[in-house]
């Protein structure tokens, strides 16, 4: 079958697969069927041969069609019944984080997650305000096996659902974590999926909750019960107008038609932001009642100015956790705020300083806190 041509072969392929249970073939059967594949007489005459022959007009290709078979057991069947499929069988659980305060839908999350059904979630909201921090809580609260997949412009088929890799001189298939997650009906987080490209279209089958072909091996995936996944994103999937997420893409319509629900964070309250950052406060040993609440205010000025187009930038939650952060190391106001928010541009910068000098009229000006950066440190 090695000498024979590619175009041969296929001749021989498109018989079997028109004539399973035929192996004597008249010789306009076979001419037919290589013409209607744009062959001519040098692709089919291999096989008329006097040895083939078994009356005058017709040609038994029984042995040339064996051999048809055994070629496409080698190509497509064997390899997935040979290669040795592994996977990392340790199992992780996302820690409870003292400093947390349930808010906005985590009880929501929660029962989804606790009722196991398969119940895809997409939730959205502004970068820093505890997407991701949320869905690894409600996994620590309910003791679920928890898988974090961090998405990006070139996460493929091979990151997710995994691939051939090269253990102890002998080629496996290594299960990604998608397939991971499904056996061991665990939570899948699709961290910042909108970083996507169209090549994360391979989960389209996955966000049904039905069983999978793993193309490469032959296998085929059920998924456990509990299984689930929940993404998180900046966008809704439909690309990022004002430019604040440039790494955003469009997310192919059908992909996020599979999702059952959507799931819009927004910033938390004052009350529930005062919380969060007395909870980081007393983490880092620095607690200042007072820091905190001018921290809230200031914050919740600047944000209601972003959301009426007033400035570009905003000051997120995960923002005052890394002042209070920074406050811990140089018990100094200013040089927290000067030093969290320096990736700003030059202007807004000193406009949010401003504010906040405005809000906290104790609090040293930028210019005294640079003479003492010194002092402090």
């Amino acid at each position: 079958m090695k000498d024979m041509k590619i175009s041969t072969q296929n001749i021989l392929k498109e018989l079997a697969k028109n004539y399973p249970d035929q192996t004597s073939f008249r010789k306009n059967v076979i001419e037919t069927t290589a013409k209607s594949m744009g062959y001519t007489g040098k692709d089919f005459y291999p096989m008329l041969t006097a040895e083939n022959r078994v009356k005058i007009g017709t040609y038994d290709l029984s042995a040339l069609l064996q051999t048809v078979e055994v070629d496409n057991n080698v190509i497509d069947i064997a390899p997935a019944a040979k290669m040795q499929s592994i996977v990392n069988e340790e199992k992780t659980f996302a820690k409870a984080d003292p400093t947390f305060v349930p808010w906005g839908a985590f009880h929501d999350l929660v029962k989804m997650i606790k009722s196991e059904m398969f119940y895809p979630v997409y939730v959205s909201g502004l970068s820093g305000n505890g997407k991701t921090f949320m869905v690894e809580q409600a996994c620590s609260k309910l003791n679920r096996e928890f898988i974090r997949v961090q998405i990006n412009p070139e996460t493929d088929e091979d990151d997710l659902l995994g691939g051939f890799r090269l253990i102890n001189g002998e080629t496996v298939f290594s299960k990604g974590p998608v397939l991971k997650a499904m056996e061991n009906g665990a939570i899948l987080l699709l961290d910042e999926i909108d970083r996507a490209t169209n090549k994360i279209m391979c989960l389209q089958g996955i966000l049904e909750g039905k069983p999978v072909l793993v193309k490469k091996t032959g296998e085929t995936i059920s998924p456990a019960p509990g299984f689930n996944v929940i993404a998180t994103a900046n966008t809704k999937g439909k690309g990022s107008e004002d430019g604040r997420f440039t790494a955003a893409s469009i997310i192919d319509e059908a992909f996020l038609e599979r999702f059952t629900v959507a799931i819009d964070q927004k910033f938390p309250s004052p009350s529930i932001e005062t919380k969060i950052l007395n909870n980081h406060m007393s983490k880092f040993g620095a607690e200042d009642a007072d820091f905190v609440e001018k921290l809230i205010t200031w914050a919740d000025i600047i944000r209601k100015t972003f959301y009426d187009d007033g400035v570009d930038e905003v000051i997120s939650t995960r923002r005052l956790c890394h002042i209070a952060q920074t406050f811990s190391i140089f018990k100094n106001r200013a040089k927290a705020i000067d030093l969290c928010i320096a990736r700003f541009d030059e202007d807004t910068k000193s406009a949010f300083l401003d504010l906040y000098s405005k809000v906290d009229a104790g609090v040293e000006t930028l210019d005294t806190a640079e003479d003492n950066y010194g002092e402090t440190a």
